[in-house]
């Protein structure tokens, strides 16, 4: 009789230390979890500087590749030198915006002229992901290096633009003003529809 009371005792005790030592086991690994853990916060504060609407009936793009090399050459040292393949994109536009109700004029029944405004550049964009410097040389600080690499990207958005130009991409885009534009505003009106610029 006096062996059961003890043998429960010894129970209780063995069970108590297994949850115990379980317990400590799995406050250990949390404990390691939450010390080890990282956490990364962002915070942000957004400011609308500007809300611009937008009118501009974009008819072509350009995307271009250019190899430009930059040379300053220099009488005792060794002439600073950098070679950079520019990727990037013109796109040729219409202002819609700048077209009036005075632009729209009835021909006859079935037919409508409208006076666009001429085409324009959108924009010009170097795709810095495309874009790669291929060799520096000549330069002695940082600095230099950093002048050079900033000097070809602002030269080579100015070519990008500049070949735009040269390929007529002003003409492309009063090209597909009719090969693009009037046949949506036909579908779109029902009537024949005539497009002169202004």
């Amino acid at each position: 009789m006096a062996s059961t009371p003890v043998k429960f005792r010894i129970s209780v005790i063995l069970i108590t230390s297994i949850v115990s030592v379980l317990f400590l086991i799995f406050l250990f690994f949390y404990v390691k979890r939450q010390f080890t853990l990282n956490r990364t916060e962002v915070s942000e504060d957004v400011m609308i500087e500007k809300i611009t609407s937008i009118g501009k009936l974009e008819l072509v793009k350009y995307s271009m590749k250019d190899v430009l090399e930059k040379k300053e050459l220099r009488v005792f040292l060794p002439d600073k030198r950098i070679l950079f393949v520019a990727a990037g994109e013109v796109a040729g536009c219409i202002d819609l915006t700048k077209v009036s109700k005075d632009d729209i004029v009835k021909s006859s029944a079935d037919s409508v002229t409208i006076y666009l405004p001429n085409p324009e550049i959108c924009y010009t964009k170097l795709d810095h992901k495309r874009s790669k410097v291929y060799d520096v040389s000549g330069t002695w600080f940082p600095a230099d290096t950093k002048e050079m690499v900033e000097g070809i990207y602002k030269l080579a958005e100015q070519r990008i633009l500049q070949n735009a130009k040269d390929m007529d991409i002003l003409g492309k885009t009063r090209q597909n003003a009719f090969v693009i534009f009037k046949p949506m505003l036909e579908n779109i009106s029902g009537k024949k529809v005539g497009i002169k610029f202004r």
